[in-house]
Formats: C-alpha cells, structure tokens, sequence
C-alpha cells in the first residue's frame, strides 16, 4: 500500500510545517474546527482512519473502542501523557498506542520555575493590581513576596521533566533539591541527570514537611489521582507553595482552593486542572494562585517537534518497523 492511501486523521491543529509534511505524505483529513471532538466523532473516526494523531483533550474512554468495524490501528498521541486514553481497551481493540517523550521536558519545566517566580514573587497579583489602575507607587513594604534563593525544592515524581527542573532550580537559584518517587529514575543520559547534591526522600509524607516548594512531576495514573490532597496539603508549611505542571487530577481541585482560602500554605501555580478546561470559581476568585492555561509545552518550537515525533511514529507503523515511543 502507498502511504498516500493511508487515511491519518488528526483531531486537532497542529503548527503548519507538521500539518504540511502530513499531507505530503498521507491521505490526511484535518479538524479544521480545532475544536475538541465529540465521543460520537471519535467513534467515527476509529471507523475512518488507519491511524488517528490525537492529542490530550480527546477522551478516549472505554467505550469507545467498543465500537464495530474499527479501521484504526494507531493513535499517535501529541504528548506524554496518555491518562485519556483507556490503554487496555485499545490494546484489546487492536490498537497501538504512542506518545512523545523527551521533546516537551525543557520547555515544560521553564513554565514550572516561571509559576515558581511567578507565585513566590506575586508578580499575576502585582500585574492585575497595576492594571486595575490602583497602584500608587513603589513602597518599601508593598506587595512583599519570597525569592527562591536558597529554598528547599521538593519534586513529586523524578523523571526527566522533575530532573530537569532540579538543575534549573539548583544552578540558577541554589535552591536545595528534595525529590521523591516510588522507583528509581530511568536515565539513560548522563545530561539528564539531576544535582549530585539532591536528596531523595523516603516519602512523599517527608517531602511535604521539608519542602518550601513543591513541584509535580508524577504521571496521572489510578495510584496518583488526588495525590495532593486535604491530608497531604496539611502536612505543608503555612509558608510553602505548590506548584502544578503534571496533570489536573493529581490535585484535589476543592481541597487545594481550601488550603489557599485559610492560608495554610502561601500559595500556588497551576498550569493544569481537574477538570480542564473547567476551572474551579473558587481558584479563579483567590490571590494567592497563578492559573495559566496548559502553557507547558506551549512553544513553537516545542509543539512542532511534538508534532513530527508523532509523525516519526506513524511513518515507522506504516512501514511496519517498530514504533520507535510505544506505550500500548
């Protein structure tokens, strides 16, 4: 077969050199909407496409892949992260599943100091306070927030992005590095190792008392949902601030707007929900968090990449050779 016989459906825009060599290559159908598809439409597409590059506002939830006459055979997800995609009802499907490693962990870990900066230093608070027009001039007690230096950082989940937040943190800032994860890190370059100098915790329990800020990096999955939530949340210091680049559902959304209302910890950055887009009213009402919208990866150059990892993958599927980021 002719990969211009190949259908590759992609559900949403992508940057236009990707969507460019996609159409040179295959026989590509694009969501020129770019607005997230209906499980109904996803259902049609699994009847549609050889192959469907998805990203992570597409819920692939079981019964989907219930459906008859299924054509796909790989969702070619532009992203990490796969939490929305039920793996074992593609598998039984019929149906690979592969991700984007590696090409967002720079960029994704920028954001996580930038909402560190921007949390500690009330600079969102500070920005909303001028532009209402209420700012009166620099006074030497107003709007004091706390600089890295020297803090305690404390990374849930210690995988490239989490190591590559440790080096910024402890290079730039001299931040101390306390780091926590259920299995030994995977690192198979040297590079992207973290400090020498940072610690591993014992537990999560341990990290929470000692840290000044806290930073997700741990995968969604089942054992990490809520993760952070009422208890955990109180066993931080009322100083401290937690910071949010993984995925929405390792916090516990209500109870983290709690822990902010009472001031029981100082504040916190969010580049992901619960409930995403959804955010909650009580978060948006507070203060003392930053909340951007999904910036992570969310550079030209990073996006673009992602794009063509995925398009490595579907070229490698179509050739029959092995998909070079498996997941299912």
């Amino acid at each position: 077969m002719s990969t211009s016989d190949v259908r590759v459906v992609v559900t949403r825009k992508m940057p236009a050199p990707v969507e460019a060599v996609i159409s040179e290559r295959y026989d590509a159908l694009f969501n020129r909407t770019d607005v997230a598809l209906t499980s109904d439409q996803l259902v049609q597409v699994l009847q549609q496409a050889d192959v469907v590059i998805t990203t992570v506002t597409d819920k692939w939830h079981p019964g989907i892949f219930d459906t008859t006459s299924i054509r796909t055979k790989l969702l070619a997800n532009v992203g990490v992260g796969v939490n929305h995609i039920a793996l074992e009802a593609a598998r039984r499907a019929g149906i690979a599943v592969s991700n984007t490693p590696d090409v967002v962990t720079d960029d994704t870990a920028d954001v996580a100091i930038a909402l560190m900066l921007m949390a500690m230093r009330r600079l969102g608070e500070g920005e909303r306070h001028l532009r209402s027009g209420a700012w009166g001039g620099l006074r030497p007690t107003f709007m004091l927030g706390r600089t890295l230096r020297g803090k305690t950082l404390g990374i849930v989940g210690y995988g490239r992005i989490g190591r590559a937040v440790a080096r910024i943190a402890h290079d730039a800032f001299g931040m101390k590095i306390l780091w926590h994860a259920p299995r030994d890190p995977k690192i198979d370059d040297p590079a992207t190792a973290g400090p020498v100098s940072a610690e591993r915790a014992g537990t999560l329990e341990e990290l929470l008392q000692r840290a000044d800020v806290v930073s997700l990096h741990c995968p969604a999955t089942p054992e990490t949902r809520h993760l952070i939530n009422a208890e955990t949340l109180a066993l931080m210091p009322e100083h401290a601030y937690l910071i949010n680049t993984a995925r929405g559902d390792v916090v516990h959304e209500a109870a983290l707007a709690e822990a902010l209302k009472a001031r029981a910890i100082a504040g916190a950055g969010l580049d992901v929900y619960e409930f995403e887009p959804s955010v909650s009213a009580e978060l948006k009402e507070l203060e003392n968090v930053v909340l951007v919208p999904h910036l992570g990866s969310a550079t030209i150059e990073t996006r673009t990449n992602m794009g063509m990892r995925a398009l490595q993958n579907v070229d490698a599927f179509v050739a029959g050779l092995p998909l070079p980021d498996r997941v299912v």
